[in-house]
């Protein structure tokens, strides 16, 4: 039998050159890994994490202090999504297409919107980590990067390096709303003063603060929660705590992804919240992302504002966030497909199989890919929120 998709490879990768220049900005960005490519969907995979180390006196003696002991936790991540977008046929549906446009014409522009349709989701899943996302900072000025405010890069920056994230491979990804303000600031992108002549003449969002600029059609629009005048228990807390408990005041919900800042905090910082509360006055709890709290909060009740902002702008480390992609997995002894062909985007990575079933007098193809992934170093990750 003929390889039936070899006349088709082509439309393949014109279709592919398209969908890589969609607003795709962090499936690129993340880390790829490919411990896992071989778990089955749903399978979980552990990733182990050492805690922080401790420091001791050195103090001479005849035996060596009985210390050194270490709770080993861990990350998990699996194959979580296994997708396919069909295309079918029939015979006469493609003897009428030829006296127009022309059957394979229309089949690579349908090749084109399934790989779109699978790219925007995998970019889609990615964005909505945001839940899980350390802090997050908004704006000096009334706007990100309006005229008079030229910070908002430098302080994620600056988020991400108190957090202890690595100074290199590090990437903002901006929605298309944060994206057209920072090209609209003179700041950024006149060539005097960004660098390079990139941003004006070519459109392209460069490296600033160590950080390499993407956008994002998919960035996250998030719902927030409702609490007015919930607060803290007066038990007091220190940094790095992340589970607070809540005095029984105030109304409304705290939910995951909500963005928080708590009076009496003297770092003022803006926290990201991974686990809520329903109702804000039954005595509950909340959790933080870690590294958890910035300053110290004293034993009184403190008040908690949740930050109105809706768009989760995204800062991290390459190592923050692992995507795995693979082509779903097929018995041993194969299956109805006549032909078979894995083609991979060169800008993304991402790898699609396209196959072809051959049915009575009409085909069907799939563009199918899977994929999992996950947040797993929080405290490399920050939010840029307007």
């Amino acid at each position: 039998m003929a390889n039936t998709l070899t006349s088709l490879t082509p439309d393949l990768y014109a279709a592919l050159d398209v969908v890589s220049r969609e607003l795709v900005g962090m499936v690129p960005a993340v880390s790829r890994d490919s411990s896992i490519e071989r778990a089955a969907v749903g399978q979980t995979v552990r990733s182990a994490v050492a805690p922080e180390a401790t420091a001791a006196d050195v103090t001479a003696g005849q035996l060596p202090a009985d210390n050194g002991n270490n709770t080993i936790t861990n990350k998990t991540i699996s194959i979580s999504k296994s997708r396919y977008v069909p295309v079918r046929w029939s015979g006469e549906e493609q003897l009428g297409m030829n006296t127009g446009q022309g059957y394979s014409s229309i089949l690579g522009f349908q090749f084109e919107q399934g790989m779109r349709t699978l790219v925007n989701e995998m970019e889609s899943d990615l964005a909505g980590l945001y839940t899980k996302a350390s802090i997050a900072y908004a704006p000096a000025g009334t706007t990100l990067f309006d005229a008079a405010n030229y910070k908002d890069v430098a302080n994620v920056a600056k988020g991400l390096d108190l957090n202890g994230a690595p100074l290199s491979d590090r990437h903002l990804v901006l929605s298309p709303n944060a994206a057209g303000a920072l090209m609209g600031n003179a700041t950024y992108s006149a060539a005097n003063t960004a660098g390079s002549d990139s941003m004006l003449r070519q459109g392209i969002l460069s490296d600033h603060f160590g950080m390499n600029i993407h956008k994002s059609q998919q960035i996250a629009s998030a719902a927030i929660g409702t609490n007015s005048g919930g607060r803290t228990n007066n038990a007091g807390y220190a940094i790095g705590a992340t589970v607070l408990t809540l005095d029984s005041n105030g109304t409304g919900t705290i939910i995951a992804g909500d963005v928080i800042t708590i009076a009496g905090d003297a770092s003022a910082s803006a926290y990201v919240v991974v686990s809520g509360d329903t109702d804000v006055s039954d005595g509950g709890t909340i959790t933080l992302a870690e590294p958890g709290l910035k300053g110290v909060l004293s034993a009184a009740t403190h008040t908690i504002t949740t930050n109105a902002s809706a768009e989760r702008n995204m800062a991290f480390s390459r190592n923050a966030i692992h995507l795995v992609t693979r082509a779903p997995a097929r018995p041993i002894e194969g299956d109805l497909a006549d032909d078979v062909m894995i083609i991979q985007d060169p800008r993304s990575g991402v790898a699609f199989e396209v196959s072809l079933y051959k049915e009575y007098r009409r085909i069907k193809y799939e563009i199918s890919a899977a994929w999992g992934f996950e947040m797993i170093k929080p405290e490399h990750c920050v939010l840029l929120i307007d």
